[in-house]
């Protein structure tokens, strides 16, 4: 495994960390990779993680669905009826904090929601770099993929989406300051990431599944994510929570730290600590995923 190290925090640009968690890949090595969190603005990121040319790797498997599509496991179907639910919000959200009909969609997997989105007449673009997921996002929307947004040669879009995606990008400011110049003047960007300071998060503690590591490089709360996003000229208008998604990041985290529950066990639990996350975070917003809109 060939590793490289963070110098300096993307945030603060800081160069002292301490240790804040160790985690296992549970998704495709079973490897185990180290949290590290900065000791000046208290940011949080996986260091060392697999290079870039090795980081793929941890990505070939069909537990990882949103590149596969496929449907095996109790969780895999739980996760597709989420998704089919949100769909339809997500484009309704979408609409509600844009004008305009041109959307960019980054890591757009297999294509559902930029299918959505082209069905109820918006002109779509998706950058995904999955070949596996961009040809079936290409069959699915009847559109070319761009493998990275260096690749995109149009601008001026309306909306710029990145569901669960930032925290898979090895460079977020470069990955702002790109999307800033795609986006036209009265454009909106919407970034869904998970929330390290929500219930769930403390309650499963290393065995969270959303630190998904390597896969996923940072890990955000609300403070450093408005100071990620004022560093690079944008406005943050709105947190809006994504409450679907304490339930199933807690099912995949009993999976993982209670593999030898009996699964009915691992269900009933799991709802339990998601109610309870969803409930705790009426007051500070601490959901286990928050979507960030944000304008220039």
């Amino acid at each position: 495994m060939a590793l490289t190290s963070i110098l300096n925090c993307p945030i603060c640009n800081g160069t002292e960390f301490n240790v804040h968690l160790n985690c296992v890949d549970y998704t495709t090595s079973q490897e185990r990779f180290t949290l590290k969190k900065c000791l000046n603005c208290n940011f949080t990121f996986t260091d060392p993680r697999p290079d870039d040319a090795t980081l793929p790797n941890y990505y070939q498997s069909d537990k990882y669905i949103s590149h596969t599509g496929g449907s095996k496991s109790l969780i895999d179907n739980i996760y597709l009826l989420a998704r089919k639910i949100t769909l339809g919000w997500k484009r309704k959200l979408v609409k509600k904090y844009s004008e305009g009909n041109k959307i960019l969609d980054i890591g757009c997997g297999t294509g559902e929601f930029l299918f959505e989105m082209k069905s109820h007449g918006w002109n779509i673009s998706g950058v995904e770099p999955s070949s596996n997921a961009r040809e079936s996002s290409r069959k699915k929307t009847g559109v070319e993929i761009n493998k990275s947004i260096a690749e995109v040669t149009e601008n001026n879009f309306n909306a710029i989406t990145l569901w669960h995606v930032l925290e898979h990008l090895p460079d977020p400011n470069l990955t702002l300051k790109t999307i800033y110049n795609l986006l036209n003047q009265s454009g909106t960007i919407f970034i869904a990431v998970p929330n390290l300071e929500s219930y769930d998060a403390t309650h499963y503690e290393s065995f969270w599944a959303a630190y998904d590591v390597p896969r996923h490089l940072w890990h955000f709360d609300k403070k450093n994510m408005e100071v990620l996003l004022k560093k690079n000229g944008l406005e943050l208008v709105k947190i809006l929570p994504m409450r679907l998604d304490s339930f199933y990041v807690s099912l995949l985290s009993e999976s993982y730290q209670n593999s030898n529950r009996p699964r009915l066990l691992q269900l009933l639990f799991a709802f339990i600590i998601g109610l309870k996350s969803n409930f705790k975070a009426r007051k500070n917003l601490d959901y286990s995923s928050l979507i960030y809109v944000v304008k220039r």
